[in-house]
């Protein structure tokens, strides 16, 4: 009796973790929709051309958000172009930003960018759907001089 309790509770942590890889943290967007957004923003830059993909990209509850997963596109510079959660940021230098840990994680992401052109990286942020500071995983393309991310909450 005790081995099938066992069992049934490792089962359904099991699943749990699954569950949360494959549909994100409570409802939130998957690694495979921020590839898939990513992908989908860098095509989108390609064909339409920046000004017009930077101002799509920019509109908060357009085609590049959902949830709380949005694109980000930086210069190799560490300048944002292209904000999906807040437009207050275009234009901004963050290279010298951190997270709570003390992360230059712009700073590293352009390093990132420069060394492998395409990659996860993890630092601590603010989700926009419940305010509150959490674990996050970027995924971010190089294109030409600049670098397409899209994150989630983990």
């Amino acid at each position: 009796m005790r081995h099938s309790t066992l069992l049934a509770s490792l089962v359904i942590t099991l699943a749990g973790t699954a569950a949360t890889t494959a549909f994100g943290a409570e409802g939130g967007a998957t690694t495979t929709e921020a590839v898939a957004m990513v992908k989908k923003g860098v095509a989108f830059i390609k064909a339409s051309g920046k000004d017009k993909a930077y101002a799509a990209i920019s509109t908060k509850g357009g085609q590049f958000s959902d949830r709380d997963l949005y694109l980000v596109v930086y210069g190799m510079d560490g300048t944002v172009r292209a904000h999906g959660a807040n437009e207050k940021m275009i234009g901004k230098n963050l290279i010298d930003l951190k997270d709570v840990d003390g992360k230059a994680f712009v700073k590293e992401r352009v390093e990132l960018a420069a060394a492998k052109g395409t990659f996860w990286q993890d630092y601590k942020f603010t989700n926009p759907e419940n305010k509150k500071i959490e674990p996050k995983s970027m995924y971010c393309e190089k294109l030409d001089d600049a670098i397409v991310c899209g994150g989630i909450y983990k």
